[in-house]
């Protein structure tokens, strides 16, 4: 299914977040690839912030940017609530492009250490120069076994056709082995955080 966002986001932002709610609700098993942006479930609100100023500008949606953060923050109560399990794998480039401010930066990498240590998350962190046996694409959630949601700039995609599913576990999983993790993972937003306090 293909969803275009200038639809989408004709109601408010804040509508389009809650949307999701149900879709949380039902999910035990949740593995997200991104490659550009920290996952939104593990964003700051001021990171948040600067992500959704951009969508509004740019889509020029209703700026209720605001009401839109606070539901994207409610939605981290998933990560603390119930048995869900999330698996997360990011680029190292996600540590260092910055929205807002280098303090702004700071402050999300800072909630990634603080992340890591929860007992149903698994962030791992492809380190820069890792030898690949798959390209970075697109991001893309897994939602159990049952959908697969990507975003494009003109739009979101629902995948649920069990093949192309099967396709996108298989990538996430070839991911997962070019991420480090634990020590080295904290290593890499150490450095990370080093280099934007000198920016």
């Amino acid at each position: 299914m293909w969803l275009e966002w200038q639809r989408q986001l004709r109601g408010s932002l804040k509508r389009f977040q809650e949307k999701s709610f149900p879709l949380y609700e039902a999910t035990a098993r949740f593995r997200v690839y991104e490659s550009d942006v920290i996952p939104g479930i593990l964003q700051t609100a001021e990171y948040c912030t600067e992500i959704l100023k951009i969508a509004s500008r740019f889509y020029v949606t209703e700026t209720d940017v605001d009401e839109a953060v606070e539901a994207r923050m409610e939605r981290q109560r998933y990560l603390y609530r119930g048995d869900r399990r999330f698996v997360f794998v990011i680029e190292a480039r996600t540590l260092t492009t910055i929205f807002g401010s280098s303090d702004t930066m700071l402050g999300q990498l800072d909630r990634l250490l603080a992340v890591m240590t929860l007992p149903r998350v698994s962030l791992g962190i492809i380190p820069p120069y890792a030898l690949r046996s798959l390209w970075p694409g697109e991001g893309f959630w897994i939602f159990d076994d049952r959908l697969v949601k990507i975003e494009t700039t003109t739009a979101g995609i629902r995948v649920t056709q069990p093949r192309e599913i099967a396709t996108f576990e298989k990538a996430f999983s070839i991911l997962q082995g070019h991420a480090v993790y634990g020590p080295e993972a904290r290593e890499l937003l150490r450095v990370a955080m080093l280099e934007l306090q000198h920016l």
